[in-house]
C-alpha cells in the first residue's frame, strides 16, 4: 500500500513540476494524435457526406467496409503497416518505419472509419425537410449541402471527438511502427507500457493520470455536444 501511495505522490510531483521528459512525451502524443485527427476530419467528413448522398451500387459496400473498420484491432493495423514500411516491404524505400509519420498513419487508419461512419449517420439523420426547403428557396447544390452539414454539425463533431478518444488511447499500432524510441517516437501510451514493465511507476502513473484527464475532457465535450444537439431538436420541435 505504501508503494502505491508513494507512486501517486511522486506522479503528482512530476505533473506539478512539469517534468521536461513528461512534457516532451505529452507534446509528441498530442502532436501525433492531433495530426491524425485533423487528416481524418478533413478527409472523413467529405467521405461521410458522399456516402450519405451517393445513390449507387458502391455505397453499401463502402459503408459496410467503413463500419467494419471501426473495430479494427490496432495491433493488426500496426502489423500490416510494419510489413508495408519495413525494408523488405513494398514501401520500404520511403524509410518511414520508426518515425512519427508512421505513427500518424497508423492512427489515421484507426480514426478515419469512425469519422466517416458517424458523419454518414449524422447526415442521414437530418430531416428531409431541410433539403426540400433549401431546394425550394433556390439553393445551389453547394448551398444545399452546406445547409445539411450545418444541421448535422453536432453529430459530425461527436464523431470527430470519438475518433480523438480512439487515437489518444491507442498503443498497439504505434508501438509496432514507432518503435517507442526515447525522445523521438515515445508517446504516452507506449511510455506507460514500458515504464510499467521496468517497475518505474512514477512516470507511468503520471501519464496515466493525464490520459484519464484527457479522456474525461473528451467525454465531457462529447456529452456537451450531444446535449446541444438535443436542445436544438427540442427548439425546432417547438417552432
Amino acid at each position: 500500500m505504501d508503494a502505491i501511495i508513494n507512486g501517486f505522490s511522486s506522479a503528482f510531483n512530476l505533473i506539478i513540476s512539469l517534468n521536461p521528459e513528461l512534457a516532451r512525451i505529452i507534446s509528441l502524443s498530442l502532436q501525433v494524435s492531433g495530426t491524425a485527427l485533423a487528416l481524418s476530419a478533413l478527409l472523413g467528413i467529405p467521405a461521410g457526406a458522399w456516402l450519405a448522398w451517393q445513390r449507387g451500387p458502391l455505397k453499401g459496400l463502402a459503408l459496410t467496409l467503413m463500419q467494419t473498420c471501426m473495430g479494427l484491432p490496432p495491433v493488426v493495423v500496426g502489423l500490416f503497416l510494419y510489413l508495408l514500411l519495413s525494408r523488405r516491404g513494398p514501401l520500404g524505400f520511403i524509410d518511414l518505419l520508426y518515425s512519427s509519420t508512421a505513427m500518424v498513419t497508423a492512427q489515421f487508419i484507426l480514426a478515419f472509419p469512425i469519422v466517416v461512419s458517424l458523419s454518414h449517420a449524422a447526415l442521414v439523420g437530418v430531416d428531409p425537410v431541410i433539403r426540400q426547403a433549401a431546394v425550394t428557396l433556390g439553393a445551389t447544390p453547394f448551398q444545399e449541402a452546406a445547409a445539411i452539414i450545418k444541421e448535422a454539425r453536432y453529430g459530425i463533431m461527436a464523431g470527430v471527438i470519438a475518433a480523438f478518444g480512439r487515437v489518444t488511447a491507442e498503443v498497439g499500432a504505434v508501438i509496432i511502427v514507432g518503435g517507442n524510441i526515447a525522445g523521438y517516437t515515445r508517446v504516452m501510451t507506449t511510455t506507460i507500457a514500458l515504464e510499467t514493465d521496468k517497475g518505474n511507476f512514477d512516470l507511468a502513473i503520471a501519464l496515466g493520470i493525464i490520459l484519464l484527464a484527457i479522456s474525461l475532457m473528451v467525454n465531457l465535450l462529447l456529452h456537451f455536444i450531444q446535449r446541444m444537439g438535443q436542445v436544438q431538436s427540442i427548439i425546432r420541435s417547438w417552432d
